[in-house]
């Protein structure tokens, strides 16, 4: 199977694993923005977000080492689980004696009551993220997508049990989340028969100091992407302004705007899953430029017309995944959305590029962009949030993004100097910002000048799109 074909049904089979589970993780957002307050919402968001922010300090960034040198041919397959597996152990067992002391830390005090928790979710979710990464570098594609919808439908049980059942709100919600990764771990171990490549004599000391070091870069990297999620809430949460409301409340209805541009990033991840294999698999090839331009290609056209689809259809589609019969603030969301969309679609050209650096091993290009985006929300958020509230909180994200993509674009050509077209990116740009202004002001027939600037990106990207894939399929 050559490089584009293969792209094309990993992309495929991923896209059948991450629609499904993506769908319903959205749906639950119903049952949570019926059962669950703001308040409440904004605790289990930022707890959901504190795993992010742990998991790559404890488990050394294993997410991004597993999959760079579990498909490497170079590596035997048995040293590479078993010595991730050791790794994964040492990190966990730190969690378990740190994270609850954490609570005492006044930045942290949405922690209290939910410690233990807390450390248990970190746990799991780790274990389970190790045997899906190992699953997925073994090629076994169908596999590692069945695992996402069966682990989606587990939650979505448990769910149901626990906070609807018996009214547990977000411990209820923590438990599920526990359970539905245990259930999913057994599944991939049982059905990859992991047992088989875990053996103490295959640890390596020298297989440990090639991981850390390529990973070791990105810890901080993907806990300062993880820092730009977490610190719009914060600030969110404990400013003060004369000028709009803030507080927890409206940091829970932030919370919930930023899950539907998950249809954005369901797009990214799809892709981004099948294309980090591709970058990897096809580093050093002789048309690895062309490769590259063909493909950012076709990505930027596709992000870009799934926003203007989805910025087109923003109210009914934030009313269809919320539910306002007990808590009627959610029925505000969709002014809050727009930013937020945009922002994702640079979020998701960002890891695109970062493909590059994971690739031709330049972790620390990575680690240094992703500081200057870090910096930039940081910033953002202090100046625009008094001003603009949650607003202010969505455009420090999008202007975060869009720093670190121009930082990104420039650098990252250095390694891999594919073909890129500034002019259609910034025009493309312009006409989602403005979809997103006539959304969030509400002006005059702003529905019907949301519909006509759809059609504008659409025919814009479309021909773009279309001659990409056609001379993908060629091949």
């Amino acid at each position: 199977m050559n490089k584009y074909k293969k792209l094309a049904f990993n992309t495929i089979i991923f896209g059948i694993g991450t629609f499904g589970s993506k769908i319903l993780v959205l749906l639950l957002t119903r049952l949570y923005t019926k059962h669950i307050s703001p308040a409440d919402m904004y605790t289990k968001e930022m707890l959901e977000t504190m795993v992010l922010f742990l998991q790559p300090i404890f488990t050394f960034a294993l997410q991004e080492y597993m999959i760079r040198f579990g498909l490497d041919k170079r590596y035997n397959k048995k040293e590479v689980f078993t010595t991730s597996v050791c790794i994964t152990a040492i990190g966990l067992f730190a969690v378990i004696l740190i994270v609850p002391g954490l609570r005492f830390i006044p930045v942290f005090s949405f922690i209290n009551g939910y410690a233990m928790l807390l450390a248990l979710y970190t746990c799991m979710s780790s274990i389970r993220m190790l045997f899906a990464q190992f699953v997925r570098s073994r090629d076994m594609v169908k596999l590692f997508s069945l695992d996402g919808i069966l682990a989606t439908l587990t939650l979505f049980i448990f769910n149901l049990v626990f906070i609807v059942g018996l009214k547990m709100g977000v411990k209820g919600f923590m438990i599920s989340v526990i359970l539905s990764d245990l259930c999913s771990a057994i599944f991939l171990f049982g059905m990859a028969n992991l047992g088989r490549f875990f053996r103490p004599k295959y640890f390596s000391k020298r297989l440990t100091r090639s991981m850390l070091r390529f990973s070791l870069p990105l810890i901080p990297t993907i806990v300062m992407w993880t820092i730009t999620s977490l610190s719009d809430r914060l600030f969110i949460t404990n400013m003060h302004s004369t000028r709009v409301q803030l507080g927890e409340d409206t940091a829970g209805l932030y919370s919930v705007a930023n899950k539907i541009p998950n249809l954005i990033s369901m797009v990214s991840t799809i892709f981004f899953q099948a294309w980090n294999m591709s970058a990897i698999t096809e580093n050093g090839s002789k048309d690895v430029r062309r490769f590259y331009a063909r493909v950012y290609r076709a990505y930027e056209a596709i992000l870009f017309i799934a926003s203007a689809g989805l910025l087109m259809l923003i109210k009914p589609v934030s009313n269809f995944f919320t539910n306002t019969s007990n808590y009627a603030e959610y029925g505000t969301i969709y002014i809050y959305t727009p930013i937020l969309i945009i922002a994702v679609v640079f979020m998701s050209l960002n890891q695109f590029l970062g493909g590059i650096y994971n690739a031709t091993k330049h972790s620390k290009n990575s680690f240094w962009t992703s500081f200057v985006a870090c910096t930039v929300n940081l910033m953002m958020n202090y100046f625009l949030i008094p001003e603009w509230g949650v607003q202010g909180a969505s455009m420090a994200t999008f202007l975060s993004y869009y720093v670190c993509f121009w930082a990104r674009i420039i650098d990252a050509r250095y390694y891999i100097p594919f073909k890129f077209n500034a002019k259609r990116s910034m025009f493309n740009t312009a006409l989602i910002f403005i979809m997103c202004c006539l959304i969030i002001f509400e002006q005059c027939s702003w529905q019907r000048w949301v519909i006509v600037l759809f059609v504008v990106v659409f025919l814009f990207n479309y021909k773009s799109l279309v001659s990409t894939l056609k001379k993908m399929m060629r091949k």
